[in-house]
């Protein structure tokens, strides 16, 4: 008992195991701290700026340059380029989370029960999901995006459930095929001889073993949302009326910012896509490491 008590007390912490992984996973911990950044940028910003005037059209002078009162400065519309890049995080990340939640749950439902049970239902799902791939994403959401009739009505939520109608495609999949690899495993097997039900096996010995690939596969789907929202948004479909990061670069090249040495207008949406696609690149390839166990180590 003595020894096992000076074990437990002279052993490291949870936060400073935490802390080693994250010195020696050097993506991950950077990509969570731009992330940490962007939050802090638009949620802070949000508390300190009045984001819900400041960021739309005629509420300061326009098209004055970064510096004193404008420190981004403003663009042509008259809207101040800080609470623009603000507001903008805030929403483009939000389309981003709820079309990356959409995908990942639907995907999730669908891969377990078609790998788990198979039969019909398996065929089904592995049909549309094979067809579905086949078709270049972008151009389907172009296609129905360009359905919607009045596009002044376009809203985050009508982006997010726009760009999470793909979404689900890839994340089915890939579970599907890890579910019908780890069903065979002897503890699926020990699992049954024991009295556990279906469900019970999935959610109890399938579900934890899969969580922290299915953690790298949310970021996944939430980086892919972002990227088919930007695409929309450049093509004139996302919504007008919202300051986010897509659309603001899409009123900045519609209005020929750089031609006409407007270059603050442009600059500050395009480093914050690159802040957000970066973040977001380096805590997949980081999560990788944990979700991977052929390029796991131990601490």
């Amino acid at each position: 008992m003595a020894i096992a008590l000076q074990s437990t007390i002279g052993g490291p912490s949870q936060r400073t195991l935490v802390m080693r992984y994250l010195r020696r996973n050097k993506s991950l911990a950077v990509g969570l701290i731009i992330v940490i950044f962007l939050l802090v940028f638009s949620i802070g910003g949000s508390l300190v700026m009045d984001t819900g005037k400041l960021a739309y059209p005629l509420a300061v002078a326009p098209l004055q340059p970064p510096g004193g009162e404008y420190p981004l400065g403003t663009d042509k519309d008259g809207r101040d380029l800080l609470a623009v890049m603000i507001r903008g995080v805030l929403l483009t990340g939000a389309i981003g989370v709820m079309a990356g939640t959409v995908g990942i749950v639907v995907g999730v439902v669908l891969g377990f029960l078609a790998g788990y049970f198979g039969g019909a239902f398996d065929m089904v799902v592995r049909w549309v999901t094979e067809v579905l791939l086949t078709i270049p994403g972008l151009i389907l959401l172009i296609i129905i995006a360009g359905t919607i009739v009045d596009k002044n009505q376009v809203s985050v939520f009508t982006m997010a459930a726009v760009t999470s109608i793909l979404a689900w495609v890839g994340p089915t999949r890939v579970v599907r095929a890890q579910v019908l690899t780890m069903k065979e495993r002897t503890f699926v097997s020990i699992a049954k001889l024991s009295g556990m039900g279906n469900m019970e096996i999935i959610f109890k010995e399938l579900m934890p073993n899969m969580l922290p690939f299915l953690v790298a596969s949310f970021v996944a789907q939430v980086m892919g949302a972002i990227y088919a929202s930007f695409g929309l948004e450049a093509l004139g479909l996302g919504p007008a009326r919202e300051p986010t990061i897509g659309m603001t670069i899409r009123w900045a090249v519609f209005h020929s910012a750089m031609f006409n040495q407007w270059w603050w207008w442009l600059l500050w949406p395009v480093v914050a896509m690159v802040l957000i696609f970066a973040s977001l690149s380096l805590i997949n390839v980081g999560l990788d490491e944990v979700a991977n166990p052929r390029v796991r180590r131990t601490e």
